[in-house]
């Protein structure tokens, strides 16, 4: 039951724990707190997202940043 849950959201579980992962480096290491950690964590849940929706990477960051992935 749980195993099937995951399965089926891994991009966005992946992009949830990468996005904690840099997030709490930054928090360790940085000085900025939770608004920078919570920047971290909601873009890997996007990014999670739209590759368990099967998109492709280059489109998604050709999306947030036009014409630097060409």
């Amino acid at each position: 039951m749980i195993w099937e849950l995951l399965w089926e959201h891994k991009g966005k579980l992946l992009g949830i724990v990468a996005g904690l992962f840099f997030g709490c480096i930054y928090l360790l290491v940085g000085f900025w707190h939770t608004l920078v950690f919570l920047v971290f964590v909601g873009t890997g849940f996007y990014i999670g997202r739209k590759l368990d929706q099967k998109e492709d990477l280059r489109e998604i960051l050709d999306r947030i940043l036009p014409g630097k992935f060409k």
